[in-house]
């Protein structure tokens, strides 16, 4: 997991062949003025989605991992706190891995909690177990789908 700014985007070009030109279109863009939807950078490896989401409290958010894709979550219209934990660690399984959402949920509780503002981002690599959406009311928030190349 990574939490910065999104002007320093550039110092994590490196983990990632993709993640050059997620950053190269977030900092080129009016974030605040997309549309809600997917837009597509590069097919099915890189995407944004835009969306407007219900934030629930923290007992109610479930944690997820993924093995396809990495997450970079930018919150646009407030403040978005983000449950963590390692998922080696995890041991409550909702349900067996969906390979066609590349998804699955768990019922263990984080072992941490990190509030990223506007401005900022937070990446999940498929080893970091996350709950996004905790707080009150609803979010317009970005999730950049970026193609996990290190499988």
């Amino acid at each position: 997991m990574i939490i910065d700014s999104l002007t320093n985007g550039e110092h994590y070009f490196t983990l990632n062949p993709l993640f050059s030109k997620a950053f190269n279109y977030l900092n080129s863009v009016n974030l605040e003025s997309l549309e809600v939807g997917r837009i597509e950078l590069q097919a099915d490896d890189l995407y944004v989605i835009v969306s407007d989401s219900s934030l629930k409290k923290q007992e109610k958010a479930k944690l997820e991992v993924h093995n396809d894709y990495i997450d970079i979550q930018i919150p646009l219209s407030k403040p978005e706190v983000f449950g963590w934990s390692a998922r080696q660690q995890l041991n409550k399984e909702v349900a067996p891995f969906d390979k066609s959402k590349d998804i699955q949920f768990f019922n263990d509780l984080p072992i941490s909690y990190h509030t990223v503002t506007p401005g900022c981002f937070i990446i999940f690599f498929p080893g970091d177990a996350h709950a996004p959406c905790i707080g009150e009311g609803m979010i317009r928030k970005i999730i950049v789908k970026v193609r996990n190349l290190k499988k």
